[in-house]
């Protein structure tokens, strides 16, 4: 029994703290997201790990660009294309778009390549507090976050964050940045046109280029520039 003890009292020691950081944990994201509400946000998760990842392969020419706009200051045609582009259901959903979630499983399911159905809640949590994968822990972790934006923030300053985390290009990040790389202009002066090629490149932008856009990202562009009129322009957003 004596032997005993001191295992006890250790297994309740490890379970009192775990407790206690969880609660901290807990306690200091909500902190965090509620302060994010109000001020600009600097930094990203994504940000930070694509430096990490320059400086670990010694990528010495990399420079990461970035700047903070308001949502008041950026052409109202972006936002607009985002939305026609990355989750049309923005507006009406509370953080997921359920249908889509279902319509991606049972694709895959069929034997399709499973498809993303992510919302821009959902990419804003994810660029913003996380970082890239697919592992099970990642993906609740984005959930939470979705969650808390969504209960926190209201749809202005979702949209107001992505796009100004949103990565358009390697090392550019941000409606400010990429208007002033890709196009010279200041991010309120975009043109639709200009907004819709910024939004075409979002699912790999990597890969994808604003400045030699090739005929997929020009196709897709015209389909974004097309689905924004359809919704209604925007003012489909209810934001303004």
């Amino acid at each position: 029994m004596a032997s005993r003890t001191p295992k006890r009292r250790v297994a309740r020691f490890l379970w009192r703290w775990s407790w206690r950081l969880a609660l901290a944990w807990l306690a200091g994201s909500i902190a965090l997201v509620l302060l994010l509400r109000f001020v600009p946000v600097p930094y990203s998760g994504f940000m930070a790990e694509r430096q990490l990842a320059a400086w670990t392969a010694g990528e010495d020419n990399f420079r990461l660009r970035q700047r903070w706009v308001p949502l008041a200051q950026v052409s109202r045609e972006l936002p607009i294309a985002l939305v026609a582009a990355e989750d049309q259901k923005f507006p009406r959903h509370h953080g997921f778009d359920v249908e889509a979630i279902r319509e991606a499983i049972e694709d895959a399911e069929d034997g399709e390549r499973l498809r993303g159905a992510s919302t821009i809640s959902q990419q804003t949590a994810k660029n913003l507090f996380l970082w890239n994968g697919r592992s099970f822990v990642r993906k609740g972790l984005e959930a939470y976050f979705t969650v808390l934006i969504e209960l926190c923030w209201p749809k202005r300053r979702i949209l107001e964050v992505y796009m100004n985390v949103a990565e358009f290009g390697d090392g550019v990040y941000g409606a400010a940045a990429a208007s002033q790389v890709y196009f010279r202009k200041t991010p309120g002066a975009l043109t639709a046109r200009e907004a819709a090629l910024l939004a075409a490149v979002l699912p790999n932008p990597r890969r994808l280029r604003v400045d030699k856009p090739s005929a997929y990202v020009q196709r897709r562009a015209v389909w974004i520039e097309r689905q924004t009129r359809q919704l209604g322009g925007p003012g489909y957003l209810g934001i303004y």
